[in-house]
């Protein structure tokens, strides 16, 4: 932090009680915000949860040099945007990298929570909104009710895909029902996840154009995420 002149402070909360992580849904440790914009996830450092498996990540094998240094000079990229007021690019630096699973939107086959199948050609030309989300995430609530106000306003040239994320079936039903939107509410699968690849926070929100090409990841629920976001729809529908 020397390096910026005492224009930085390191700050360090314990698990569990970060409002930050809290904020972004984002259950396990270790994770990294500069600011509010989320800079790594425990899979960033080769650390998966229960069920998803094993891989490296960004900065894994954590304990090599290569990782140390690579994660150093991610985070000054992030930090130095930041002071410079381009928060919008050091956020798109920070997202995870895109791998070649999710740059295109997968060919999605499942049963909704409505009993109703989700199929390809349900989806075939038409903006598609993947938003992840769980039940015991009170930010993910604010995400879906906007996305609501987004779907409401767009109708039927946006399908929304809402999936919940480490959530108990019979209570993301609950709450899918109390909110009454037209979505189409699912769990994430093994399958999605391993189709979605590195998905670590909640919510996190990904836009697919007409043509399934990925055209804009958003993790958190703050207004300017989502005014970003309907930016970023509002494009591809003109």
């Amino acid at each position: 932090m020397a390096d910026f002149g005492g224009r930085v402070a390191f700050v360090e909360e314990n698990y569990g009680d970060s409002a930050l992580a809290a904020r972004f849904g984002v259950k396990r440790y270790p994770a990294i915000f500069v600011d509010d914009v989320l800079v790594a996830t425990p899979k960033d450092f080769g650390f998966y949860g229960t069920g998803e498996g094993a891989g490296n990540g960004r900065y894994a094998p954590l304990q090599s040099a290569a990782s140390h240094a690579r994660f150093r000079n991610d985070l000054t990229k992030v930090i130095s945007l930041l002071l410079a007021g381009q928060k919008a690019e050091a956020g798109a630096l920070a997202a995870p990298a895109d791998t070649g699973e999710v740059a295109m939107l997968p060919a999605l086959s499942y049963t909704d929570l409505d009993g109703r199948p989700v199929a390809p050609a349900d989806l075939a030309g038409r903006i598609v909104v993947v938003d992840f989300w769980a039940t015991w995430c009170p930010p993910c609530r604010a995400a879906l009710t906007w996305l609501g106000e987004v779907k409401q306003k767009y109708g039927d040239r946006v399908v929304v895909l809402a999936l919940a994320v480490e959530s108990d079936e019979a209570q993301a039903r609950t709450l899918a029902n109390s909110l009454h939107l037209p979505f189409r509410w699912g769990l994430r699968t093994p399958e999605i996840l391993r189709s979605f690849g590195d998905v670590s926070a909640v919510p996190t929100m990904l836009i697919y154009d007409g043509s399934g090409a990925l055209k804009g990841s958003f993790y958190g629920s703050t207004p300017e995420i989502h005014r970003d976001a309907e930016a970023r729809l509002a494009r591809l529908i003109r």
